[in-house]
């Protein structure tokens, strides 16, 4: 995954290193428990919503790690000038191999960690998405993570709902 030991080590506030071990932690399961699942698997909705697992992948990749970090945090005007609105990004062109949506959620979460280790963790967001959230909730490079951490693992739990309803397995199950 994007967070080796060493990457985390370069973070240099011993409080950063802790939320980024924590987020790397939550990247993981995202992609363990859809390890072995095949490309139309990733692709089978099972909720009545219709969202899919590689669906979900692409969401966390564009709308939570490249639109929190790199976006809000670092103010990257390429990205911000390449958000797009809606839920687009839960859409994959069935052309897309599976393998693709897979490798860009592992990317961005390099590129994001990039973002995460030169900030300093009371540091002010670079920029704001008015539009969408209007006031300002979240204010520094904590904030931002303790919202990533959190709505990563919300969504890894609901990929293990969906994959037991794919072929049973369970990611962790302590009895």
């Amino acid at each position: 995954m994007a967070v080796t030991e060493s990457m985390s080590e370069m973070a240099p506030d011993s409080e950063v290193r802790a939320l980024l071990r924590a987020l790397d932690g939550q990247r993981r399961h995202v992609l363990g428990i859809l390890d072995e699942l095949d490309a139309e698997a990733l692709r089978r909705p099972v909720l009545p919503s219709g969202w899919h697992c590689l669906g979900l992948v692409q969401h966390l990749t564009l709308d939570v790690e490249r639109f929190w970090f790199r976006a809000v945090v670092g103010g990257d005007e390429e990205v911000i000038h390449g958000l797009t609105s809606g839920d687009e990004a839960w859409n994959v062109a069935s052309e897309v191999p599976a393998s693709d949506v897979l490798d860009r959620y592992r990317q961005e979460a390099e590129l994001a960690d990039a973002v995460i280790t030169t900030t300093p963790v009371d540091a002010a967001l670079a920029w704001w998405p008015h539009d969408l959230f209007g006031e300002p909730h979240l204010h520094t490079l904590r904030d931002v993570l303790l919202h990533v951490i959190t709505e990563t693992a919300c969504h890894a739990g609901h990929l293990d709902a969906a994959r037991e309803l794919i072929d049973g397995r369970r990611w962790l199950v302590l009895t």
